[in-house]
């Protein structure tokens, strides 16, 4: 239990090295400790102590001759890495975020969100003033997608769809995955104007942007028609159900006859073992009011707004894709 009770320290420890860049410093090789400290802007002593836990929990690696340097879980804090967990550990550990985790207590009284009471809004109207933690989310939520992109590709087929319309994709990373993997498909990218900003580049970098396109604008006001597939990827756990349902229904009115929605999810299972869902489920209900949901919650929001589920396919990620129909 106490082990469990201190396990934030470990977290904030990972956040203070990712923020200090010390995985980017040591990229090209080991270095002593007054090095190094002098690199990043660190006492070199407290450098050491940081460094010292870190390594008794596997991050970082201490040579015999006391030169720091890499290993293969530091190497992930490299900002510039393939995959790339320095912008979740910034971000996760941001004060923003650490505060509101302190007042969890308050979310489960009320089974509401603490941003109003901290920040006098909710929580994308935060971001929409807050642009440096927005840009930070936006990055995270780019690395994550990394990890897990593929495998949802890989666990469900999306060539079958002619035209695949991505709701609220962010910068394009899914859809990118998705259409280099079904390479007589063609894309629709749509978010917000100032996410899907910088979103040419990303889909030129893997060389489907002459298959793509990028439309801007709220899912609460409409989507794009014409689409075979809609697929929306960690979209429905950002709202509650009202909400949830409203996104729904602007697809349904958007999709035709034989169109497919496709939700990629954090879908809790019916068991009592750790999954990832069970703690993201907190993560929402603390930052936004909104929720994961079980297969069955997911049949009803679908239902509700028009739609026939039809499956879950789970992927080798947390992540399952839920299909479903026109109704």
């Amino acid at each position: 239990m106490m082990e469990m009770i201190i396990a934030s320290w470990t977290s904030q420890a990972i956040t203070a090295a990712a923020e200090l860049g010390v995985a980017d410093a040591l990229k090209d090789g080991p270095m002593p400790i007054d090095v190094l400290a002098d690199e990043v802007g660190a006492n070199a002593d407290a450098l050491h102590r940081l460094l010292r836990a870190l390594i008794s929990r596997g991050v970082f690696r201490r040579r015999p001759d006391g030169r720091y340097e890499l290993n293969s879980l530091a190497d992930t804090l490299r900002s510039d890495a393939p995959v790339s967990m320095a912008w979740a550990a910034r971000f996760y550990g941001s004060p923003e975020q650490r505060e509101r985790w302190t007042r969890l207590v308050d979310s489960i009284r009320t089974g509401r969100s603490v941003v109003p009471i901290l920040h006098g809004k909710e929580g994308f109207d935060y971001f929409a003033e807050n642009p440096e933690h927005a840009a930070l989310f936006n990055r995270t939520m780019t690395a994550i997608s990394a990890l897990t992109d593929a495998a949802v590709v890989a666990g469900y087929d999306f060539s079958v769809y002619p035209t695949i319309v991505d709701i609220g994709g962010g910068q394009g990373p899914l859809l990118a995955t998705i259409l280099a993997a079904a390479p007589d498909s063609q894309g629709v990218l749509y978010d917000l104007p100032q996410v899907v900003a910088s979103a040419a580049s990303l889909l030129c970098k893997h060389n489907v942007a002459d298959r793509a396109r990028i439309e801007a604008g709220s899912f609460f006001d409409g989507v794009p028609g014409g689409g075979d597939a809609y697929v929306l990827k960690n979209i429905m756990h950002d709202w509650p159900d009202e909400k949830a349902v409203q996104i729904l229904r602007n697809v349904r009115a958007a999709a035709g006859p034989g169109a497919t929605v496709l939700l990629v999810e954090l879908v809790i299972p019916n068991h009592d073992r750790d999954f990832p869902g069970k703690w993201a489920d907190l993560e929402m209900l603390l930052n936004l009011a909104a929720r994961e949901r079980t297969a069955v919650e997911y049949r009803n929001l679908l239902s509700e707004a028009g739609f026939q589920m039809t499956r879950v396919v789970q992927t080798a990620s947390p992540l399952s894709v839920v299909e479903a129909r026109v109704a």
